[in-house]
């Protein structure tokens, strides 16, 4: 299963924490999807070989949504100057136990997808450093200008896996 879900995830309202709706806009438009509108998910244009999504968080209610892929990528911001201005990284399931909750974490969200459904997909992340969190839509200049990289790590891990 070569189809590959991108899920972009935070808070538009929070500058920097919104980055990775500009994210999955720019997949979206490198591969000739219509752009998502600011009050829309994309949940209701899915089926291409590359679907991009954005939510303002992570939820159990998009198991089956997320079901027949076979790889997904998490796209979000993150803080720690230990990640660099760019993190990426395999994302395996991870103790869901508490899950059940209004938010939960990649490996969480990996882990119940394995319990419900029996599914293992490849899991990436891929993290944006956020540098503003203030209550506005512009992203800051450092992360702004991370929005291309994002976006080529993403292809290129779902390149890699059409050649595994």
């Amino acid at each position: 299963m070569n189809r590959t879900l991108v899920i972009g995830f935070g808070n538009r309202d929070r500058a920097d924490d919104g980055v990775a709706y500009y994210v999955v806009n720019t997949l979206r438009e490198r591969r000739g999807q219509r752009l998502l509108a600011e009050d829309e998910t994309g949940l209701e244009e899915l089926g291409e070989s590359v679907d991009a999504i954005f939510l303002n968080q992570l939820a159990p209610e998009l198991m089956d949504i997320t079901a027949p892929y076979g790889r997904i990528v998490f796209v979000d911001a993150h803080v720690g100057e230990d990640r660099g201005d760019l993190y990426s990284a395999r994302v395996l399931p991870e103790d869901a136990t508490s899950a059940f909750t209004h938010q939960i974490s990649p490996s969480m969200f990996l882990a119940l997808l394995q319990a419900i459904y029996g599914r293992e997909p490849e899991g990436h992340i891929v993290s944006i450093r956020g540098y503003d969190f203030d209550f506005h839509h512009t992203l800051s200049g450092p992360t702004s200008r991370l929005i291309g990289d994002a976006a080529d790590r993403i292809e290129a891990i779902h390149d890699k896996g059409l050649t595994e």
